[in-house]
């Protein structure tokens, strides 16, 4: 019993210390994506929107806690819903699902340290095909304007649709490290660090608020014209789409508003966060009654008559979830690139108007070949108009201690004749 009991010590110090290894050997691995990578595919515009040629990818994953001694199918059927469990059965059949490498049926069991890999024909959603705008370059520093409806990191469904992989494929900026994140549905700056030390200098900065932050937005209807300091706590409803609200158990927050102008129907607001909470601008203006205009989440009827104004329910919360993701789900809406926080200091050190090809942009060599087996090649997908994929809400000012960032406000937050401009 001793040496029984000795030889699984000695084990578990042998693994601790692999771990340890593995994890000193992947903090040397220098930052970003290499070409490689980028070559995975190519990408084509279209109606205002840029694609990505449909490729081969697969995913890999160690296998979690709460997945140890179930059942592999249980584990992909009801983690990952994105698919249906004939899909999953199949896919372990014909061997596109592996553990550790090897062939696996549907009854094995997962254990500590298995591999699941999922190989896929990989179709990513489209993004508008604004171009990427540099709004400076330092030695040390990339700013940058970011179009609605480009995730900043790989996340979801989308890789090379990503700001990161842009820059890196199309500007040649790569080992670039990631400050701050803004969600893939807003639009303006984007700031990134091409030293650790000037990333951990600006994180510094964010993390003791030495930042200030300033955006804009388009709600629905007459916003007030006096100032207002919105201090409610803001908690998630739902980790796995990425749903928060007022409620009192949660972070504390600010955010100051003032309008700028009313054209009759709508309101552009100026927005100042001093903390970063995820989605924080977004669920301060839906508890005030006032949501952005085009707000897929916090301006769905799914909220009820007063979209959520002055706060939900518990009850009401589960339910709201329970609707949004069925609609979200059913427009096939990518719900985890909704969950980025509208700041994170995130250190994730990833990747003048992006470049196409000619042949890129004939769609004669862009005709899908269908591969079998995958299920999104027999879906004739109908692609949404750029407008569709733009949020009314635009980061437009960053400024530090000894420096300034500002990037134009898009046209949507520009005065009309109508409006009336707020002095």
């Amino acid at each position: 019993m001793a040496d029984d009991l000795n030889f699984r010590k000695r084990k578990t110090e042998e693994g601790k210390e692999k771990n340890a290894k593995k994890v000193r050997t992947d903090s040397k691995k220098k930052p970003g994506f290499d070409k490689e990578k980028f070559q995975e595919t190519e990408y084509y515009i279209k109606d205002g929107l840029r694609h990505v040629k449909p490729y081969p990818f697969t995913f890999t994953t160690y296998c979690k806690g709460r997945w140890l001694r179930r059942k592999i199918l249980d584990v992909l059927s009801q983690e990952f819903q994105a698919k249906t469990i004939e899909y999953y059965r199949k896919a372990i059949q014909t061997g596109n699902i592996t553990v550790n490498g090897n062939h696996v049926n549907e009854d094995s069991i997962l254990k500590d340290n298995d591999v699941i890999c999922h190989k896929v024909h990989r179709h990513e959603p489209p993004v508008t095909a604004v171009p990427i705008q540099v709004i400076s370059e330092t030695e040390d520093l990339v700013v940058v304007n970011k179009p609605s409806s480009i995730p900043i990191h790989p996340c979801g469904r989308y890789r090379h649709n990503t700001l990161v992989f842009l820059l890196g494929r199309e500007f040649g900026y790569t080992n670039l490290h990631t400050i701050h994140r803004i969600d893939r549905l807003t639009s303006g700056i984007v700031m990134f660090a091409k030293s650790k030390e000037k990333a951990q200098q600006l994180e510094k900065q964010l993390r003791e608020h030495e930042l200030q932050k300033e955006y804009v937005c388009k709600v629905q209807g007459e916003f007030p014209s006096d100032k207002i300091d919105c201090c409610e706590p803001i908690g998630v409803i739902s980790h796995k789409i990425g749903v928060c609200r007022v409620h009192g158990d949660g972070k504390s927050c600010r955010t100051v508003f003032t309008r700028e102008s009313f054209d009759g129907t709508n309101s552009i607001v100026k927005c100042r966060p001093s903390t970063g909470r995820m989605h924080q601008i977004r669920v301060h203006l839906q508890w005030l009654g006032y949501p952005i205009i085009d707000d897929p989440i916090y301006n769905h009827e799914a909220w009820g008559p007063g979209k959520g104004k002055g706060g939900v329910s518990e009850e009401i919360a589960f339910k709201i979830i329970e609707s949004l993701t069925t609609s979200l789900q059913n427009n096939d809406v990518d719900l985890n690139s909704k969950s980025n926080s509208e700041e994170s200091s995130e250190d994730c050190t990833k990747l003048q108007e992006p470049t196409v090809s000619a042949a890129s942009t004939n769609q004669e060599d862009w005709k899908q070949t269908k591969v079998p087996g995958c299920t999104e090649c027999q879906i004739q997908q109908c692609d949404p108009t750029p407008a569709e994929l733009t949020m009314c809400l635009h980061a437009a000012v960053y400024k530090g201690p000894d420096w300034e960032y500002r990037c134009p406000w898009p046209d949507w937050a520009l005065p009309t004749v109508d409006a009336q401009k707020t002095n």
